[in-house]
């Protein structure tokens, strides 16, 4: 029997600002994928954004959802990450037969049956494809971030905690984009910018 699969992952994680961006892929069965897939990882940027475009035309569905960065507030970043899978699922779900997650754990309520793989994003092309989608999509938004907050540089480190986003943390205090239930823009928070030195008389 020919399973339509549905191949889930995500990006961003780990970055103090942004979006936590999920990405469900489904192919048909039989139909030949998109040559070159790979973990998101392994790929150069100009690569990823080549397979892009062929993977949602290759595609029999595709879901791409966003995490904004109060939701990971809100939720806890393994929680408001499970619900962007769960979303992202559900986007697919009318032509889904099961699901393969990347990572170890399963989101809760799911619309059909789902098995999480350890390293998916490098053994599942369907997988590699959702990685492709999470990855190229957060870019874009953090590269729309920049012309919004260019003092930061989320154009180059993509809101990782680089050292000069965690320069940047220090000396301009975070943006409505930043992650407040993270500890490095918790301490930024709590530490006076320059600016507020600036302001305390014999401070300069």
């Amino acid at each position: 029997m020919n399973l339509r699969i549905a191949g889930i992952d995500e990006a961003g994680r780990g970055p103090l600002a942004g979006p936590v961006v999920v990405a469900a892929v489904v192919f048909a069965p039989g139909r030949t994928p998109v040559n070159g897939l790979d973990d998101s990882k392994a790929l150069t940027e100009k690569k990823r954004e080549q397979l892009y475009p062929r993977i949602l035309e290759r595609a029999l569905a595709w879901k791409i959802v966003f995490v904004e960065a109060d939701e990971i507030d809100r939720r806890n970043i393994f929680q408001a990450t499970m619900h962007g899978m769960r979303e992202a699922l559900l986007g697919v779900a009318h032509v889904t037969d099961c699901a393969r997650i990347d990572g170890n754990r399963l989101p809760k309520d799911l619309p059909c049956p789902a098995e999480a793989w350890v390293g998916g994003d490098a053994r599942d092309r369907s997988i590699m494809a959702a990685s492709i989608l999470a990855k190229v999509a957060r870019d874009a938004r953090m590269q729309a971030l920049h012309v919004e907050y260019p003092q930061y540089g989320f154009d180059r480190h993509k809101g990782y905690p680089s050292p000069q986003h965690l320069d940047a943390l220090r000396g301009f205090g975070p943006c409505p984009q930043h992650r407040r239930s993270f500890a490095p823009v918790r301490n930024a928070l709590e530490t006076p910018t320059q600016g507020d030195l600036l302001a305390i008389p014999g401070s300069a």
